[in-house]
């Protein structure tokens, strides 16, 4: 069933999609809505890089460079070193439109994986992604996803870069209020 899985996300990739509406109805041909997912049943770690083997590498590229004008480099990306939520955001709910990418325009259409991924595998995955092919980002936890989980479990469609840059800046300043060493004024 894996195997399904990653020919799912082939599919999803070779689309190409650019509307929000037709990543709906293919994102739904793509990603079945009860698959089997990759985590264990017993309580092993989850592998971020078998899950990224089985889901982003057809539009990623083992090397996390991505496909030319097509499908954004992870490796050294921006939107992978920011602030853990967008990328915790973009696995769950997908992306679409116009993203930017060390300076490059992308305008490629990621499917969510929020339906077909538990938790565990996508804090792995994004861990994963956020500390290969040199990105020096911090690890994200499967309670952080947990919670970007239950702030969006209304949305029904991809994210847009623009929408990402607003929420992220805005879950930034929420989180530091709520953590037990950040200074109130």
């Amino acid at each position: 069933m894996k195997s399904f899985v990653l020919v799912a996300a082939a599919v999803a990739c070779m689309m190409g999609s650019t509307t929000a509406a037709d990543a709906q109805s293919k994102t739904k041909l793509a990603t079945p809505a009860k698959a089997p997912t990759i985590a264990a049943a017993s309580a092993a770690p989850v592998d971020g890089k078998k899950v990224f083997a089985t889901i982003c590498l057809a539009c990623h590229q083992l090397n996390g460079e991505g496909l030319e004008e097509k499908y954004p480099p992870l490796a050294g990306s921006e939107l992978v070193a920011d602030d853990d939520g967008k990328i915790v955001r973009i696995i769950l709910h997908g992306v679409t439109g116009p993203v930017e990418v060390q300076g490059q325009t992308f305008e490629g259409l990621m499917p969510p994986w929020g339906p077909t991924l538990k938790d565990a595998e996508i804090a792995a995955v994004a861990t994963y992604v956020r500390r290969a092919w040199g990105n020096k980002a911090a690890s994200v936890t499967t309670a952080r996803v947990t919670a970007i989980r239950a702030a969006t479990k209304a949305r029904k469609t991809p994210w847009t870069a623009a929408e990402l840059a607003r929420i992220v800046t805005l879950a930034v300043v929420t989180d530091a209020a709520l953590l037990p060493h950040a200074r109130r004024t």
